[in-house]
This record gives C-alpha cells, structure tokens and sequence, in this order.
C-alpha cells in the first residue's frame, strides 16, 4: 500500500477508495527508516485491540485460510489468545474449543474471519484436512495430534494438512492433543484417509520390542511373570505393546535361547 501522509503517531495507507477517512494507520515503531510519501509498503491488515483496522510491515505466522501451529499465550471466560507474530494475540473463542487448552503448550488451529471482521481461529480442523496425499504404505510421516476420540483412535494431522488416524489397535502410547509425532502408515483407506502407527513394520518392530521385554527382566531379578495368555490390557499397559506384538517378541527371545519358559511365564538364561 501506498503512502498517503504522515502523522505524529504513524503514517495512513491510502485504501484505494479516494476518501481518506478510509485509509489505514500503519503505527510510528513499523515505519521502516527513510520511507517518503507516496513508498509503498507491504503490510499486513487486521484488527487492533480496540477494534481498529491497522497495518504491520510484521509478518504474521499465519493468514486467514491457513492451518497453524501456534502456542496459547493467555486463557479468558471468553476464550483463548495464541501467539501469531503479531502485537495482538490470534483470539481463540471458547466455542470454538474442543478441548482444553493449556497456556505455552502449541495447537493447530485455522484462521478464519468472524462475523465482525476479526481474525479468529478455531481447533475444529478436520473439514479444513486434505485426504489428497502423496503417501503409500510404509512411508515414514510426521503430524500433530489434533482430536482424540476412545471408540476410535487419535486423529493426526500429516505434515498438518492430511487426513490420519492412529486406530485404536495400534496405539499403545500415552498422546496428549497438540503433541508433534512421527509414525508409519499401514493403510492408505479409498477415501485417501491414511491410517497409522507409531510401531514400525512387525520384523524391524519385533527387534525393538524383544529388547522391552529383556531389559525388563534384567530389572526383575530376571523374570517376566506373564506367559502368552496374559490379558491384552495387562500387557499394553505394562510394555506399550499388542498382545500380537508380546507374542512375536517373546518368539524371538526364546528362538535365540535367550529366555527359557517357566511355570508362571519367562526367565532369563544365565550364561
């Protein structure tokens, strides 16, 4: 925007409607040193705290339109205020919650402009995910953590713009909302929806597990007192695994003679 004239406490940006009640302040701290009448500038347009259309030469994090990852700065009756680059925090209204927020932890959210011109953002991102994506079984993905629902699984956000979701059967670690994960697709569904897990693929996984499930005996006196009929629950909850998953590793560890079966579960085998 064009430099119309300065004042004391800035300088108003011609609009572009030929009257000059309409041009906006661009504030005296943005003002870039040496700017004359009639330079232009670019800058950002929103809404100060009291309501009034101002320009930034600062860059904001995000726009209207954009899927964001941005940290709350501040909780309110009326809502939440997310650090977006600018003066003004992002506002976040409490309707727009679907979930508790906490103050320093980040969130994607979208932006969007509200019935009063306001740039606003709302954590319900799901319609605003994309089921277009480049990725194929056994890719390797990163995401964020955006909704969780028990009878389902956790919902991902693939690199924040795709359509994922951890299955309940295949999460077996303690995921909080806003948390930044990396994880393996297992499934590309028809609709384009990726499903994923955090275990890698079972022959490479099985190596990781086998290693759980021996050091934890090494830390009990060399004994695991579960055997293959142990509750699934049990199991999850103890090792962060499937049952599938405790049957394969423990094949492993007695196939290499490393554990011996016991009455009562496995031992170690002392060499």
């Amino acid at each position: 925007m064009k430099i119309a004239n300065f004042a004391t406490f800035g300088a108003y940006l011609d609009a572009g409607t030929g009257n000059r009640k309409d041009n906006i302040l661009l504030p005296k701290k943005q003002i870039p040193l040496g700017t004359t009448d009639g330079d232009s500038l670019e800058v950002f347009i929103y809404r100060d705290s009291e309501d009034r259309i101002i320009a930034t030469t600062k860059t904001p994090y995000a726009k209207i339109g954009d899927l964001a990852y941005l940290k709350v700065t501040a909780n309110t009756k009326l809502g939440a205020f997310l650090d977006f680059g600018l003066e003004r925090g992002l506002f976040l209204p409490y309707s727009e919650q679907r979930y508790p927020l906490f103050i320093g932890k980040r969130y994607l959210v979208f932006l969007y402009l509200d019935k009063s011109d306001r740039i606003c953002c709302t954590t319900d991102i799901y319609k605003h995910l994309s089921s277009d994506s480049p990725y194929t079984k056994n890719d390797k993905v990163s995401g964020t953590v955006y909704f969780k629902k028990p009878e389902m699984g956790v919902f991902v956000a693939v690199d924040n713009k795709y359509l994922g979701l951890i299955p309940n059967n295949e999460y077996f670690e303690d995921l909080m909302i806003g948390d930044v994960i990396k994880a393996r697709v297992i499934k590309v569904r028809e609709d384009g929806k990726l499903d994923l897990s955090t275990k890698d693929v079972s022959h490479k996984q099985m190596t990781t597990d086998s290693k759980v499930l021996y050091d934890a005996m090494l830390v009990n006196n060399g004994l695991l007192p579960f055997d293959e009929k142990a509750s699934p629950d049990i199991i999850q909850r103890k090792f962060k695994m499937s049952k599938a998953a405790y049957k394969r590793a423990i094949g492993g560890l007695l196939k290499s003679k490393k554990i011996s079966k016991t009455e009562n579960g496995f031992k170690v085998i002392k060499k």
